[in-house]
């Protein structure tokens, strides 16, 4: 069947990182946009990055800038979100997701998601 399936969140203190992936069976990322989302509880599922198909083309939301970083591996039908400098805001769930669009996208637009990985960032 069709599937993402996130993997690598965790425990970590604020400064800290970690390299979040997203893994798809079933299907062929080749044709895909891949996003990240992330909600905390009590908020509103936020977007995080993004990356086109053949990887030439990212987006990161300006609180994550300069700290994460979106790749993929087609070959290995995955996506990776490497993220540093962690801070407690960074605290959420965080989603992949994946469609056949042409551009980055609200959540509503992807019709494939993962479960989600916790990311906590706490002293």
């Amino acid at each position: 069947q069709l599937q993402l399936v996130e993997s690598g969140g965790g425990l970590v203190q604020p400064g800290g990182s970690l390299r979040l992936s997203c893994a798809a069976s079933g299907f062929t990322l080749d044709y895909y946009y891949i996003a990240w989302f992330r909600q905390a509880p009590g908020k509103e599922r936020e977007g995080v990055s993004c990356i086109s198909s053949s990887g030439d083309s990212t987006y990161y939301t300006d609180s994550v800038k300069g700290r994460f970083t979106i790749s993929r591996d087609n070959a290995k039908n995955t996506v990776y979100l490497q993220m540093t400098s962690l801070k407690p805001e960074d605290t959420a769930v965080y989603y992949c997701a994946a469609d056949r669009l042409s551009m980055c996208a609200k959540s509503r637009k992807y019709g494939y998601w993962g479960q989600g990985t916790q990311v906590t960032v706490s002293s």
